[in-house]
C-alpha cells in the first residue's frame, strides 16, 4: 500500500499500526493510557458514577480536565454519557460494554500493583 497515511487495516482481519503518528487507534491508546483516562476508567468499573462523585473517587484531578477525560472516553465509544434533565441537569458516565473489556487489563494491573505493596508493606521484598 503507497501514499499517504493509512486510517484502515492493511487486510481483512489485520491489526492497527499503532506506531505509525496516523493511526486512529493511536488516540484511543493516548486517551486510555492518559494521566487520568486510567483513572476514569477504574473508578468506573464498579458502578455508573455522576460528575462530581467521580470527582471526588479521583483526588487531584480538576473538573477541566475530569470533563475533557470524559470528553475522549465518551468520543472513543469507551464511557456512556446520560443526561438527565433536571435542574441543574444530572450527569451520570458508566462503562460501555467496550470500555468494560479496556478496562478489564487496566483493573487487573492496578489489583496486581496493590497486592503487590500490600506484600511489601507484610514484610515481603521491597
Amino acid at each position: 500500500m503507497a501514499g499517504g497515511a493509512q486510517f484502515t487495516r492493511a487486510e481483512a482481519g489485520g491489526r492497527y499500526d499503532v506506531f505509525h503518528t496516523d493511526c486512529p487507534a493511536r488516540d484511543m491508546v493516548d486517551h486510555v493510557t492518559s494521566r487520568w483516562g486510567i483513572w476514569v476508567l477504574i473508578s468506573l468499573r464498579s458502578n455508573d458514577l455522576r460528575f462530581y462523585e467521580l470527582r471526588e473517587s479521583i483526588q487531584g484531578i480538576s473538573e477541566k480536565m475530569l470533563a475533557q477525560t470524559l470528553r475522549a472516553l465518551v468520543q472513543d465509544g469507551l464511557v456512556w454519557r446520560e443526561v438527565e434533565p433536571t435542574t441543574p441537569p444530572q450527569v451520570t458516565y458508566g462503562l460501555t460494554d467496550f470500555g468494560r473489556d479496556i478496562g478489564a487489563p487496566l483493573t487487573d494491573l492496578f489489583d496486581r500493583i496493590t497486592r503487590q505493596l500490600s506484600t511489601r508493606g507484610e514484610g515481603g521484598e521491597g
